[in-house]
């Protein structure tokens, strides 16, 4: 066979393959739902979030199948993901959208974990945003300084939840006196308690969620932002300071930003091992183009969310990076993690 011919033959075949990959792929989800799993209670920035993408994803999906949400909170995003790991099909019904403090909480404490976080696959992430720490404007501390010396009530959704994990990080690391309350299911009702005066802070909210659900908090001076969480200070935020510049510890810098690295992964979203591959392609191909859809982009806009989104790739790099973090250093983070006031 002339070389012409043979390279002519080879791409058809390739073409005829990937034909029949996205007949397969379309014949399947044809006339079906995709569940989103959402791993926090409702009326929060990671819900609106994914209600948005609930929206418009599925007319990326070959077949075009119907997305219905349901939230899962609970012991703060473990629940979800023991579900997403355990219960859910594997094969490309279900999606999630679920905080990644779960990578973390599975290598340093391990309360409930039934799940192998590297073992999830990853379809991208719609936004990489700062984290921060709060308290109502009531409140008697402006400065982390100042919490260092008054016990502040936070409010709290569970034990693997960053609305724990960063006031316990605080308190151990810098000497702040917060007081985590437990008991709340979704942080909308830590934000009413605060309104209620019942807690006085919660810490773990992403400036893009605060921005689009509480803009008249920030405007009208209701709350005191006191730290952010990230690899380098939002510049919108630009004069609040990080938690690694909080302390010239060493060793303390290094745990708050090996936390910080799950900030990183911003707001991702997986779906349970050992789904199809052609299937999963079909998912991540889908959300890239959600995130250059212009109807996407022009409703995130008007709700006040963020798009600044990462591939497939990349956030399972900072995943698995995280999952291989140096034995000695998860058993300091994980003494500091487990010592809560």
């Amino acid at each position: 066979m002339k070389p012409r011919v043979a390279a002519a033959a080879i791409t058809a075949l390739f073409l005829t393959a990937t034909i029949a990959r996205a007949d397969s792929v379309a014949d399947f989800y044809t006339g079906k739902s995709i569940t989103l799993i959402i791993s926090t209670g409702a009326g929060g920035g990671l819900d609106a979030n994914a209600r948005l993408m609930a929206r418009h994803i599925g007319k990326h999906i070959p077949g075009k199948p119907t997305i219905v949400a349901r939230n899962m909170p609970g012991a703060g995003h473990i629940q979800a993901t023991n579900f997403m790991f355990n219960q859910a099909p594997k094969d490309g019904s279900h999606i999630a959208a679920i905080l990644p403090s779960f990578l973390l909480f599975q290598l340093i404490d391990g309360r409930g974990v039934q799940y192998d976080g590297q073992k999830f696959n990853w379809l991208g992430s719609s936004d990489v945003d700062n984290m921060n720490v709060y308290v109502w404007h009531t409140a008697p501390v402006k400065t982390v300084e100042d919490a260092k010396k008054t016990e502040i009530l936070m409010g709290s959704t569970g034990a693997g939840s960053y609305t724990v994990l960063f006031p316990t990080l605080m308190n151990n690391l810098l000497g702040t006196r917060f007081n985590t309350v437990a008991g709340y299911k979704s942080t909308n009702e830590i934000h009413l308690a605060m309104e209620r005066g019942e807690v006085q802070g919660r810490a773990g909210n992403f400036f893009s969620s605060l921005k689009s659900q509480n803009a008249d908090w920030l405007r009208d001076g209701k709350i005191t932002l006191l730290a952010q969480i990230g690899e380098e200070r939002d510049p919108e935020f630009s004069t609040i300071p990080l938690l690694q510049e909080l302390t010239e510890d060493q060793q303390a810098k290094q745990i708050i930003r090996l936390f910080s690295a799950e900030i990183a992964m911003g707001k991702a979203y997986l779906t349970p091992p050992e789904v199809p591959k052609e299937r999963l392609e079909a998912l991540r191909r889908a959300f890239d183009a959600t995130m250059n859809d212009s109807a996407f982009v022009g409703d995130a806009k008007t709700a006040g969310i963020n798009v600044r989104p990462l591939k497939a790739d990349a956030v399972a790099r900072i995943a698995n990076e995280i999952l291989a973090t140096p034995k000695a250093l998860v058993e300091r983070a994980a003494d500091v993690r487990s010592r809560q006031k």
